[in-house]
């Protein structure tokens, strides 16, 4: 064997070494997420970690974003409240997660620690907001502008039956990679620590990153962390649901992939686009399209090659081809850790 061989196979066993921790943390949180959730009690009692990230990027909006400031101050005092906003969190959890490595034996650690970033990941919240709109929807018009009010930003009252299928659709879709794949892609990656980054970065997108008078200036810079962070994951969300469409009876893979690659870079983010797209050829649906926000109507490009008009039925398959996406990701983890931990064990 060479010498660069053997320093290629040490530094590969290195590697797998270090990456074994974060990705088995990653496997734990997905499935303690798909079991559990995060209990309703626990949000009651304590709150939730988006609703503490949130807490801070509230007072720093109220403090740096004045309205008598100019423009540029502002965005200026933008980029230095996003440093805060990712560097605050994210080292409380590196200080967290290094504590329970000192406290715990190795296994029980990586359990602990995977159990606590599951409050991090929204499999099955999101899961259960989408499948009660598809149930109100075989209720009534009303009932499921009600549901989806819950999970988009859009007026519910301007949606008819379809618009507010295709809404719940789209935001599953999208969710599925920013809610989900991007967590769990940062913890593999990181650990506790990373998927605190990624979720700090992605709530102050949700909550200064818009373009509105107030916030056009402030959050340039949390906008456009976000679209770098969640990256890797819109790509990664669109090959599970492919995956997945190739699994599953009635979905069209082919189709998924033809669309994805036409469609997606057309649509209004640069990364929900991909899994949107990928969703809508699988089920042979279209998606987004002309909408209104804030009673503001928005001409947006459709995506997909079928029907707009959207049934409850359309929406349950949504559901099974994202149980399925979410359950290969799952076992791809799983794969990712075993083969790790055998790597590591030859070292």
């Amino acid at each position: 064997m060479t010498l660069c061989r053997a320093r290629n196979i040490h530094r590969g066993m290195r590697l797998s070494h270090y990456l074994l921790r974060p990705v088995s943390t990653a496997c734990v949180a997905s499935v303690t997420d798909a079991m559990a959730g995060y209990p309703q009690a626990l949000v009651s009692r304590i709150g939730h970690p988006v609703i503490w990230i949130g807490r801070l990027i509230d007072g720093l909006d109220r403090r740096l974003n004045t309205p008598e400031r100019p423009p540029t101050r502002r965005r200026a005092n933008g980029f230095v409240a996003s440093a805060v906003i990712v560097a605050v969190p994210t080292l409380a959890a590196a200080a967290l997660e290094r504590g329970i490595r000192h406290v715990l034996p190795r296994n029980l650690s990586v359990a602990l620690t995977g159990v606590l970033a599951s409050s991090l990941v929204a499999q099955r919240s999101l899961h259960d907001h989408v499948l009660a709109v598809a149930q109100q929807a075989q209720v009534s018009l009303p009932a499921a502008r009600r549901a989806v009010s819950h999970i988009v930003g859009r007026d519910p009252e301007q949606l008819d039956e379809a618009g507010v299928l295709r809404a719940a659709i789209e935001t599953l879709a999208e969710n599925f990679s920013d809610g989900i794949v991007a967590p769990l892609f940062w913890m593999a990656a990181g650990g506790l620590p990373g998927a605190v980054f990624y979720k700090a970065a992605n709530t102050a997108d949700s909550m200064i990153g818009h373009r509105t008078p107030r916030h056009e200036a402030f959050g340039y810079a949390a906008a456009r962390l976000d679209d770098l962070v969640n990256l890797p994951a819109s790509r990664l969300s669109a090959l599970w649901i492919i995956l997945a469409a190739l699994s599953l009876p009635g979905m069209d893979a082919r189709a998924a992939v033809r669309v994805l690659r036409r469609d997606a870079r057309t649509h209004r983010s640069p990364n929900a686009g991909w899994p949107e797209a990928a969703m809508a050829g699988a089920l042979g649906i279209r998606l987004s399209g002309p909408r209104a926000y804030n009673g503001v109507r928005v001409a947006e490009p459709w995506v997909g090659d079928g029907t707009p008009e959207l049934s409850p039925a359309d929406l349950y398959r949504a559901l099974a081809l994202y149980r399925r996406a979410c359950l290969i990701q799952t076992l791809a983890g799983l794969t990712a850790t075993l083969l790790l931990a055998r790597t590591a064990r030859r070292r």
